[in-house]
């Protein structure tokens, strides 16, 4: 079984490299046919090894050493169980539709490049080659057995993404973004490393077998430069690189801007890969941090945070992708509650269906941009139901299972979490309690007006073409298209993977009596004793439709469906209302629409400080200290010497002479004066 566990990651890598050093000699479709090979292939054999592990075989194992330095062992190796698994099934798959999703997505992309641009040269087979190389990354961070690869892997799929961010890099708005990106995980990463240098340090291995063995041992350690418990400082450490990762506040400011690349790439980025690697993480290292309730505490409140402040900014968002980004922050503040409340498998189960509606929704909404001539802001739609039927009823599936309602798979999910953060005694469970009761109204309102903005209501498409002619003015999108063209539905390329995708996001909550009751995870996940949560739901469990008939007399059930009706209200029946309130609400729209200010002050005191820092540099540093004092210095003082040395050295005898007796002279004084 080696093998194959060997083949999973190398089968998507293979396709990378053939489709970034090859894809001049295999053109477009050579490079795409081995991506995505590559990727179903990898698919196919995760299945294989799903049912092995079925099966009752795990495996936990080194490949390869790379170094050995002082008795610390630096390895590749696998940890094949029931968690691993079910990340690779969801990876797989995503990555699978995303790749096919792209061959038409991306099928026109030599116009988003400049005639002249060398950048652009094939750009298509780049493209292919960097989403096949993000898959690769994902993998085998999932599939990791030691920190050593559970870090190389995280830093990939964050270069993958820095590259992905910024694939139009024709446009200042993508390279701003995917800098931003890097910078923002860098700080993560950095807490991240600090983590697992402690690891090192106190356990003396870097093996998940070997350190959670000691867990017992490192929890009755006090760190020495902060003086908290070791274990404390450990999982602290580890969940900052998460906070980076997934998204978390106040290190969540990356992802919306991580819009500005490609749609398959926001799905890729947002659904299935790099924001649920410090989900996966923190469930992986659920032995630790379950030693701490203070690093609980801090992670469910963090969680609490994300969850309702990022639902509010979406409900003001006007592009069709924010909307979908904010909610994925909202999203991923739900998983993170869940691990505080140390509900491990109920975040991995909301990762999964997640997985599948937030695809949905973003391979949907970049349908729409096709449709719209690559036009996003959502007041220039209306109406697009009677035009694309298939990416309506899909993106109406995700809708309802992004805000949570029967019997979708985000209603299983996300009232798991809701539920596990309620039974939870960590402190701050209640401030987190409320903050998931009121995203959910958020969620059931943003959801839906995605839905009612877009596909429903007056043709405003028509009216923004009108005007645009009538001001005598052409639409100049940043695809490179102009004017405006009647709404289609996408071709089956697109709209395919849309439907199976959409599949999932309806049933794969029902998954839930096996997945979170079932002793699903084994050994993979570990629960303190103290921490009854999961127990007593899993008491109150009676079966799929027992939980949603009890689902429906709850008060998330009719929060969300409050939300929904206020979308409804407010985008249907009056669609003029918006508009007022947000005129009535004054400062508070302001502090929405301007995200809290988080970019304001990171652009001031970030990139401010930069530049401030930068001109100090160029100032002193390089014109006073390195021009001025060493370099132009360095020729005056030369020039100076060089002066004075001249006085001396003028070629006439007599003046030698003179100063051969004026030499004799002070030598017999200074012999005479010390005798």
């Amino acid at each position: 079984m080696k093998t194959l566990y060997l083949l999973v990651p190398l089968a998507p890598l293979a396709g990378a490299i053939l489709a970034g050093f090859f894809g001049k000699i295999l053109g477009r479709t050579g490079a795409h046919t081995v991506t995505t090979l590559g990727v179903a292939i990898a698919f196919l054999l995760s299945v294989l090894i799903f049912q092995d592990v079925q099966a009752g075989h795990v495996f936990n194992g080194a490949v390869y050493t790379w170094m050995e330095s002082g008795g610390l062992k630096l390895e590749i190796g696998f940890l094949i169980d029931q968690l691993t698994v079910l990340m690779m099934l969801v990876v797989t798959f995503v990555s699978l539709m995303v790749h096919v999703y792209t061959i038409g997505y991306m099928a026109h992309d030599e116009d988003n490049w400049p005639a002249d641009s060398k950048a652009g040269t094939n750009s298509y087979q780049r493209f292919f080659s960097y989403i096949s190389l993000f898959t690769f990354s994902m993998l085998m961070l999932v599939m990791a057995n030691n920190f050593v690869q559970l870090f190389f892997g995280w830093e990939a799929v964050g270069l993958v993404s820095y590259l992905l961010i910024g694939f139009w890099s024709v446009r200042p708005t993508a390279i701003y973004a995917n800098l931003k990106a890097f910078l923002v995980n860098r700080v993560g990463d950095f807490g991240f490393l600090l983590g697992i240098g402690l690891i090192a340090a106190y356990a003396g291995s870097l093996d998940y077998a070997t350190v959670f063995a000691k867990r017992n041992e490192l929890a009755l350690v006090t760190a020495a430069v902060t003086g908290w418990p070791l274990i404390t400082a450990i999982c602290i450490c580890l969940f900052i690189g998460a906070m980076g990762k997934s998204a978390q506040f106040p290190l969540h400011v990356w992802l919306p801007d991580s819009m500005e690349g490609p749609t398959p790439i926001s799905a890729l980025i947002h659904a299935a890969t790099m924001v649920t690697a410090g989900i996966f993480m923190v469930s992986r290292m659920s032995p630790l941090f379950e030693l701490s309730d203070t690093a609980l505490s801090f992670v469910i409140v963090i969680g609490g945070i994300t969850c309702l402040f990022m639902a509010l900014i979406a409900i003001v968002q006007t592009d069709v992708k924010r909307v979908v980004a904010y909610s994925t922050l909202s999203q991923l503040g739900y998983m993170t509650m869940a691990l505080g409340a140390s509900a491990y498998s109920v975040a991995i189960f909301h990762l999964m269906t997640h997985a599948f509606f937030k695809a949905v929704l973003f391979l949907g909404a970049g349908s729409v941009i096709i449709a719209m001539h690559h036009e996003q802001d959502m007041r220039k739609m209306g109406g697009l139901r009677k035009y694309m039927p298939i990416t309506y009823a899909t993106m109406l599936i995700g809708a309802i299972a992004n805000a949570g309602l029967p019997p979708f798979a985000g209603f299983f999910s996300k009232d798991s979490i809701i539920e596990a953060v309620h039974l939870s005694q960590v402190p701050g469970a209640g401030f987190a309690y409320f903050c998931a009761l009121a995203a959910v109204f958020v969620g059931g309102l943003y959801s839906f007006r995605l839905i009612f903005f877009t596909f429903h209501g007056k043709e405003r498409f028509r009216e923004a073409a009108h005007d645009a002619h009538g001001h005598d003015a052409h639409h100049d999108d940043h695809h490179g298209h102009h004017g405006s063209v009647e709404p289609h539905e996408s071709p089956k390329v697109v709209t395919v993977p849309l439907i199976l995708l959409a599949i999932p996001a309806i049933a794969s909550g029902w998954l839930i009596g096996s997945v979170l009751y079932g002793n699903w995870f084994g050994t993979s996940i570990t629960i303190a004793e103290v921490h009854q949560g999961m127990a007593t739901m899993a008491h109150e469990f009676h079966g799929v439709f027992g939980m949603m008939a009890h689902g429906v007399t709850t008060l998330p059930f009719w929060l969300a469906l409050s939300g929904a009706a206020t979308a409804w209200y407010l985008y249907i029946v009056r669609p003029d209302l918006p508009a007022v309130i947000k005129q009535k609400s004054g400062v508070l729209a302001t502090i929405l629409e301007e995200k809290y200010g988080f970019d304001r002050f990171n652009d001031w005191f970030f990139a401010g400080g930069a530049r401030l820092l930068g001109r100090g540099l160029w100032k002193g540093g390089d014109q006073v200290l390195i021009d001025g004092v060493m370099v132009n210095g360095s020729a005056a003082a030369v020039g100076w010497i060089s002066g004075l040395v001249r006085l001396f050295q003028t070629g006439r005898i007599y003046q030698y002479a003179f100063g051969m007796i004026f030499g004799v002279f002070a030598l017999l004084t200074f012999w005479f004066a010390r005798a």
